[in-house]
């Protein structure tokens, strides 16, 4: 089966480059605009692509053949789209149309990145078939690019998934992991909402998700994240305990203490029952995860 990874330099494109490379029977093409920064391309190929270029992606996709096509890349950071409406058009509604496009060219099944954030927060836990109703910029462009993609004429999936969290070689981008440990690690005090609700997602759990997705051409939308519903105040008090680390460093605080450009849904998180039976979708708990992060810093991964 020959997979085309977006966005295969960023985190999830990295993990999912590291799980499919174990995959006899993928033939793997890992795509990223500027040069790879992936570590090990094992028996895959890279080549640099920008999606938010029609004919670049068309040009591309006629040359490279896929099957099926897993679209990662994104603009994610959610203030910087608040902040750059522009930029993130581009980035999540421009770029899913020319990727629809160069789907529909070759007949390739394409599984697609989606979040939380297309919801208001009223409700979470959420299943698949609950209303969205986004309440910033990001989330409203990635309910477009949803609805851009459940409209087209191609075999599509949506995986929606929450708060990734995962380490990769030259990543810069950092997660609420490594955030709390460095912080306290250096007896720093940190504020932490408590009043946000979220399950969050190991990458290597969201890779597999996407795999699984692919390897069955799945159809219609799943949610893909982790089992557990926590705030992420409770998600620091996990990571101080589990590096012995002293939590007096950690205060408890509420959204409105912070004054960011993008407001943030309150309750998210994700029932994942329809990819567990589906799919066989068993993701790790936020425990386990914490565990697999501290072991991959070990060895030198983040």
């Amino acid at each position: 089966m020959k997979i085309l990874i977006t966005g295969a330099n960023g985190l999830l494109g990295q993990k999912l480059v590291s799980l499919l490379q174990q995959q006899p029977e993928v033939a793997l093409m890992a795509t990223s605009r500027g040069n790879c920064r992936i570590k090990d391309l094992g028996h895959g190929s890279f080549h640099s692509l920008d999606v938010t270029k029609e004919e670049e992606v068309l040009t591309t996709f006629a040359r490279l053949q896929p099957e099926v096509v897993i679209h990662t890349a994104a603009m994610t950071q959610v203030d910087d789209c608040e902040l750059n409406p522009e930029a993130c058009i581009k980035a999540n509604i421009g770029a899913v149309k020319n990727v629809v496009a160069g789907c529909r060219q070759v007949k390739a099944h394409l599984v697609h990145l989606s979040t939380d954030f297309i919801f208001d927060g009223s409700a979470g836990p959420l299943t698949e078939e609950a209303a969205p109703n986004p309440v910033n910029f990001y989330g409203e462009t990635k309910l477009q690019a949803e609805e851009i993609i459940k409209q087209a004429d191609i075999g599509w999936a949506i995986a929606r998934t929450v708060l990734v969290y995962g380490v990769v070689p030259g990543l810069s981008r950092s997660n609420i992991i490594l955030w709390v440990k460095e912080n306290l690690e250096n007896k720093k005090n940190i504020k932490v909402v408590d009043d946000q609700w979220r399950t969050p997602t190991l990458a290597e759990d969201l890779a597999l998700g996407c795999w699984l997705m692919a390897k069955k051409k799945a159809t219609g939308v799943y949610n893909i994240s982790g089992k557990d519903m926590l705030t992420p105040y409770a998600m620091a008090q996990m990571v101080a305990d589990y590096f012995a680390l002293d939590n007096r460093y950690i205060t408890r605080a509420d959204s409105a203490t912070f004054s960011q450009p993008a407001k943030r849904p309150p309750k998210t998180g994700f029932v994942i029952e329809k990819a567990r039976q589906e799919l066989g979708y068993q993701p790790h708990s936020f425990a386990e995860g914490i565990e697999i992060i501290a072991r991959q810093i070990k060895e030198g991964a983040g």
